[in-house]
């Protein structure tokens, strides 16, 4: 065992102390027992080695370690604003462009409705035009129609007047008398004339 500690007898046997052996019992006199740390013959060799390694970790730190920290930090303060003024940035571009969309919608809308607008005009222009040639032709069928019927009612006050004497000749000569045709032509005139 590494902490066992033997002793010797009269005899100078080996002795075993921490982990060494001893062969002279009398350089048991300069072996001491315990830890190397609190032995005050060490204590100004300790205290210049940890002065030492304190001035070497405060180097270290001070020229390596903490500058690489502090200039990670100033990274991430610069990164995390340079973000924010982007994100103010898009931001406002977000805005201007939401402001163009509206006048552009406001704009499309006022054309649809000036577009609208003008198409009624046309619409009701082209109706009114239609409605005008229309009837102008209504105007000139009813003339030619007026002028066909009168065509007609002249046309069948002829033929009228052909049956009527026609007629009064057949009753004449059915009634057994004989008339002139001359006189039932006069005598059908005067009547239809009135």
């Amino acid at each position: 065992m590494a902490n066992e500690t033997h002793g010797t007898d009269a005899a100078g046997e080996a002795v075993v102390l921490h982990g060494q052996t001893v062969e002279h019992p009398t350089e048991l006199q300069h072996v001491e027992a315990g830890m190397p740390q609190l032995d005050f013959t060490t204590y100004a060799n300790q205290i210049f080695w940890l002065i030492v390694a304190l001035a070497a970790i405060y180097w270290i730190l001070s020229k390596i370690a903490l500058p690489r920290i502090a200039m990670i930090l100033a990274e991430r303060r610069g990164t995390i604003s340079n973000n924010i003024a982007a994100a103010e940035e898009l931001k406002a571009q977000a805005m201007e462009a939401e402001r163009a969309y509206e006048k552009a919608l406001a704009d499309a809308k006022a054309e649809s409705a000036r577009i609208v607008a003008e198409a009624k005009a046309e619409i009701k222009a082209e109706l009114a035009a239609a409605v005008e040639k229309a009837d102008a032709e209504i105007a000139a069928k009813t003339a030619e129609s007026e002028k066909a019927i009168a065509g007609i009612r002249e046309g069948a006050l002829e033929s009228v007047e052909a049956v009527a004497k026609d007629t009064a000749a057949a009753l004449v000569s059915a009634l057994g008398m004989s008339a002139d045709q001359a006189a039932i032509d006069a005598a059908v005139d005067s009547r239809v004339k009135g």
